[in-house]
């Protein structure tokens, strides 16, 4: 019992030093992935976040809902169109995504960090909105554009409103639906969104929290994560196909943020008990940190 205990107390002493260093330092935290669809694994991530305002941060967070909207659609008889991987959003699935992203998923995460007792608002197309984007399209093998409905790229962050809430101890939580120029919606990347968010409030630290360990050496192999690599190396494993797919935004929004002023980036499993507070808080962290 005894020697429990000082573990306990050696592990709050190594996070002293980390709540020190972070006091009153933007973290914005992307949360998406199957964790959505686990209401406990979501709520203990939101807990890691309750904790980090606690003592001091400034957390932001950013969350998609992607399966939750794929499910939405199934029950409308709607089947989902892909797109070089990209969901194709027409006026319908906007609608769907809009509902379930910002009355559903955007409503659980406020009235739970508020039953914690903190303050947190939620941003979002429907409400006060944050996130400005602009129409967006992709390239062809031939080179022609791609429409992909109503996809937007983030063009502009409120960072003031975001700057202010957080200095009010209040938690903004951000729904990747944005306002295009004309007042309507757009579906946005959250991966995306969230390196904007950071970028635009110069955030100390930007968490990408998802359903994987982090970024592999060998994509098939689980004892090849890489603890920590600068930009350079990330960009040289887009560049040879070891990083692809789902993985490709989430590094993209690092870049983002890390070239905007962000010290570090983090890409970690939030399936991990506590993975949150185990990646900021202690020396070993247990994902994948990039810096510049």
């Amino acid at each position: 019992m005894m020697d429990f205990a000082i573990t306990k107390a050696s592990a709050l002493v190594e996070a002293l030093g980390y709540i020190q260093r972070f006091h009153n330092k933007i973290v914005v935290v992307k949360v998406g992935g199957s964790i959505m669809d686990d209401e406990v694994v979501l709520s203990n991530i939101l807990t890691d976040i309750v904790f980090m305002n606690y003592v001091g941060m400034q957390p932001i967070l950013v969350h998609g809902g992607g399966k939750a909207i794929n499910a939405r659609m199934e029950q409308a008889g709607l089947t989902p169109q892909w797109v070089q991987g990209r969901r194709y959003t027409d006026e319908r699935v906007l609608a769907i995504a809009e509902d379930v992203l910002c009355n559903s998923i955007n409503r659980f995460i406020v009235n739970f960090i508020q039953a914690q007792g903190c303050e947190a608002m939620g941003l979002h197309s429907l409400s006060s909105g944050v996130l400005f984007a602009e129409k967006t399209y992709i390239q062809g093998e031939d080179g022609r554009r791609i429409d992909l409905g109503l996809v937007g790229e983030v063009k502009t962050v409120n960072a003031r409103l975001l700057q202010l809430l957080v200095q009010a101890d209040s938690i903004p939580c951000i729904a990747s639906i944005a306002r295009d120029p004309a007042g309507g919606s757009l579906n946005v990347n959250a991966d995306t969104a969230a390196g904007a968010v950071a970028a635009a409030v110069k955030a100390e630290k930007l968490v990408i929290v998802s359903d994987t360990h982090g970024i592999r050496k060998n994509p098939k192999d689980p004892d090849s994560l890489m603890r920590s690599l600068h930009v350079s190396q990330i960009e040289e494993m887009v560049a040879d196909k070891t990083i692809t797919a789902g993985m490709l935004p989430k590094v993209e929004a690092c870049i983002q943020a890390l070239k905007a002023g962000t010290t570090k980036a983090h890409i970690i499993d939030g399936r991990i008990p506590h993975a949150l507070l185990l990646e900021i808080y202690t020396e070993a962290g247990i994902g994948t940190e990039i810096i510049l």
